[in-house]
């Protein structure tokens, strides 16, 4: 790519080195690229492709363990590597704004989001008088469209949602007035309206600013909606650079191309997502005599939630009386087949997972009735209720924090066996494991080692081996790939697939992925404030929703995933 004369941004040349126990590892390999006033770059790749690296090379707040070994970057005319330490702090903020994935991780919960603001405008303008700082406090909230914003500016991290988070990390971002924004996978964590919410707020602001945007992100969705100009990374090198309109219309490099046939989609149902970076999760194909496992229960009703109510007492004063009630769930009402997945939609918020928890009675329900496999779940004695559990699990969505750090996998996936009963001998178990492992396409090897030493994908396969272990008959699965590559997310896709084809299983599949959705659901059920507001075949509710808010959820997907 050629370099623009005007550029705000311009590195050349960088090589950035971690420094390992046998020798420094490549992080950032010898890249180039360009950011011109009011453009947005976008940094595409995988994990541990080098995107963040090169941002915290940008930023020179890089961990110890690494260093920039050579290159240039070039801002405002100057070379940042060249800076002090104390030059370094002036551009940071002033110059070059940043917004990270995880907000909550980057704010501080003992203060209020006023103070932490403020803070951000003092260091940008300290000549400032206090009252005209904390003016500004206000007009960035104002700008970040936070409702009500001179009722929040007391309030704590905590008390925002993941999306108001968000925007007051832009508003920090913003209070130097910089010239250059890295936008950190910005949207991560975040429904697909709240997400739609944010990257909208990152465009008007851009536009009034002419401000220089660095998108950093693997999803493509975004990118094909935000970025000018595109830079495909991979094992620290910049594999291909376009600008958008060509990107998307005919990229170059195969790895480019791999990322596009691992999109999940409406047209791709009933294939494998495939490519040369995707394993194959096992070597045994479901083409054939599995289908019938499948199509044999296809009016076969395995789980009946009939007008369910899950309400949250709210508590006030000294002796904690009840004065109200959240409707957390409120007259809820769905049905799943045998061997059929439901996927249940909707933003934050909205009663999905607390659907989840009620379902499998980790938490308890107000009214209605659960009816699993012809038994009400309710009216079960304890020890029923055990032998039920056996046939119901839950696949979470951060598998790390749902795994004992100081156990083996072997502990990990026997744990349910012993609770509950299931292959009661340790030669059973072990037998068991090893099944388990090949089915999910992990080695033997793998039993003796713990969760750190995995990728996360690995880590999803090794939830759903322990959620297979006591072999059940539904498994419901909490946004099981949102913080997955694209790549990986296929990988988990196709197994959970695979495993449905093969063992009859149904899925509760819980996310905000449309894209997802159209491609592993039978049916879907779209929820809202607690509610069940349309549910129906996957072609209908994407290609045909009825209810507005429906209507809105699908209007928020980005526009190439509504092409594929």
């Amino acid at each position: 790519m050629t370099e623009k004369s005007n550029s705000v941004l311009r590195v050349s040349n960088l090589i950035t080195h971690i420094h390992g126990a046998k020798q420094p590892v490549k992080a950032i390999n010898d890249i180039h690229f360009s950011i011109a006033p009011g453009e947005t770059f976008a940094l595409v790749g995988e994990s541990g492709s080098g995107k963040s690296m090169t941002a915290l090379s940008i930023m020179r707040l890089l961990p110890s363990v690494a260093e920039v070994k050579q290159g240039e970057i070039l801002f405002q005319g100057k070379n940042l590597l060249h800076l002090t330490e104390a030059e370094m702090r002036n551009i940071r903020g002033t110059g070059i704004g940043m917004i990270f994935q995880e907000p909550m991780t980057s704010l501080n919960p003992i203060m209020t989001i006023g103070q932490q603001i403020v803070e951000a405008v003092a260091n940008a303008q300290p000549n400032l008088p206090t009252k005209q700082q904390w003016q500004k406090v206000s007009e960035l909230l104002e700008l970040v469209s936070i409702k009500n914003y001179q009722d929040r500016i007391n309030e704590y991290p905590h008390q925002f949602s993941g999306g108001m988070r968000q925007r007051v990390m832009i508003a920090i971002a913003l209070a130097g007035e910089p010239e250059l924004l890295i936008a950190d996978e910005p949207t991560t964590a975040l429904d697909v309206t709240t997400q739609a919410q944010v990257l909208t707020l990152i465009q008007e602001i851009q536009q009034k600013r002419k401000m220089a945007v660095l998108l950093i992100t693997h999803d493509l969705g975004i990118v094909h909606d935000m970025a000018d100009h595109i830079a495909v990374m991979r094992h620290g090198k910049i594999l291909e650079t376009a600008d958008s309109k060509t990107f998307f219309k005919q990229p170059q490099h195969s790895y480019s191309r791999s990322l596009f046939e691992v999109i999940p989609s409406l047209a791709k149902r009933g294939k494998k997502l495939t490519d040369a970076t995707i394993l194959s999760t096992n070597s045994n194909s479901i083409n054939g005599s599995t289908a019938n496992t499948k199509g044999s229960h296809n009016n076969d009703i395995l789980l009946s939630v009939n007008n369910l109510k899950t309400y949250f007492p709210i508590k006030k004063g000294v002796f904690r009386r009840t004065v109200g009630y959240v409707e957390a769930i409120d007259g809820v009402s769905l049905n799943i087949q045998r061997g059929k997945t439901l996927a249940l939609v909707g933003e934050s918020g909205s009663g999905k997972t607390t659907l989840a928890k009620t379902v499998i009675r980790l938490l308890n329900h107000t009214d209605g009735d659960i009816v699993f496999a012809g038994n009400k779940i309710d009216q079960q004695s304890k020890k029923h209720l055990q032998n039920l559990r056996a046939e119901l699990q839950i696949v979470f969505q951060d598998p790390y924090s749902s795994m004992n750090p100081r156990m083996l996998v072997r502990d990990i996936l026997s744990e349910g066996m012993k609770a509950l009963k299931v292959h009661n001998t340790p030669e059973a178990r072990e037998q068991r494991m090893l099944e388990l492992l090949e089915l999910v396409g992990l080695d033997a090897q793998s039993l003796n080692r713990y969760p750190h030493q995995f990728s996360g994908g690995q880590r999803q396969r090794i939830s759903i081996a322990r959620a297979l272990a006591v072999n059940p008959k539904l498994i419901i699965c909490d946004e099981p790939t949102s913080a997955l590559d694209v790549s990986v997310q296929a990988q988990i896709l196709n197994l959970l697939k695979d495993l449905q084809d093969r063992l009859g299983i149904s899925y509760l599949f819980i996310t905000h992925d449309i894209s997802v959705v159209s491609y592993i659901a039978d049916e879907v059920a779209v929820m809202y404030n607690g509610k069940i507001v349309e549910q129906g075949s996957v072609e209908d509710i994407i290609l045909k929703p009825e209810h507005d808010y429906t209507k809105t959820l699908m209007s928020a997907v980005p526009t190439l995933y509504k092409a594929t």
